[in-house]
């Protein structure tokens, strides 16, 4: 493995002379810094390794729920519809529901320690960016199943967030757009039946432009091409193959990937405003 630098920067050489041994050196190098954050190098997770990665994630998520929904003192029965609904939308196996509902159990007893949750997920998923951002928007999109996110969920989530390593000011932000994607369309992607109706509630409110910028996370006042670059940004980081490439379990690919709808949906209102074909 350590070789690889070598062996491209000789080809280099030999193709191009100096300037090819520079720029092979440095592309083998890139490419052992890949093998060495993959046990699978470029071909993403190897089998092991992804499946630890799909058990860790999932029991995390639905840990931290069952802590979400213990925020305030008490679990309420919409919080455990809420817990059902979306094992329902993940269409979970009889095997996989009991292991979610242990789990959401065991977040919500007052001995659950959370700073040891989060360093066996950062151990083996602290590597995906992609994986942090989606735990921290399962947690929101939970407290946000109701309709609004009271003072406790959002205290928790927000210190959950900074413990997977995100600034306050990403919190926010990220925060912001979440809010403003659930309501832009509709919040379907909260929801066990899913509300395919696009526009739905964005297109019923004075302020659904506003809303959209916001649910991408640019300012009204954006370049086209830093809009367009923006959305290609967000929509590529759902991409299935992208995630399932990271170790996202295979029946979370559907929920992470509906956000993708209304990310669209946002985009498309936007460029209509805009008369962009």
């Amino acid at each position: 493995m350590p070789y690889i630098k070598y062996a491209t920067a000789l080809i280099g050489y030999i193709i191009y002379g100096f300037w090819g041994t520079i720029f092979g050196f440095l592309l083998g190098s890139w490419l052992t810094n890949r093998f060495r954050r993959s046990s699978a190098g470029l071909f993403g997770l190897n089998p092991k390794r992804r499946e630890e990665r799909k058990n860790i994630f999932i029991n995390t998520v639905f840990m931290l729920m069952g802590k979400l929904a213990k925020a305030d003192g008490r679990i309420s029965e919409a919080e455990i519809a809420q817990a059902e609904a979306f094992m329902t939308q993940l269409a979970m196996t009889p095997e996989r529901r009991k292991v979610a509902i242990a789990m959401f159990k065991k977040g919500s007893k007052p001995d659950f320690d959370i700073d040891q949750a989060i360093k066996e997920f950062l151990t083996a998923c602290g590597d995906a960016a992609n994986l942090k951002q989606l735990m921290v928007m399962y947690l929101l999109g939970s407290a946000l199943a109701d309709g609004n996110i009271v003072a406790a969920e959002q205290s928790l989530i927000k210190e959950i967030a900074l413990k997977l390593g995100f600034s306050e000011s990403s919190y926010q932000r990220l925060l912001m757009m979440i809010q403003a994607q659930s309501q832009f369309a509709g919040g379907h992607y909260h929801s066990s039946g899913g509300n395919s109706g696009g526009y739905s509630a964005a297109q019923n409110s004075a302020d659904s432009l506003a809303l959209a910028y916001q649910a991408l996370g640019v300012e009204k006042d954006v370049s086209a091409a830093v809009l367009k670059k923006t959305y290609r940004k967000l929509i590529r980081e759902f991409h299935p193959d992208r995630l399932m490439g990271q170790g996202l379990p295979d029946d979370m690919i559907k929920v992470a990937t509906e956000r993708s709808q209304e990310i669209q949906a946002a985009y498309e209102l936007i460029k209509k405003s805009r008369g962009i074909k």
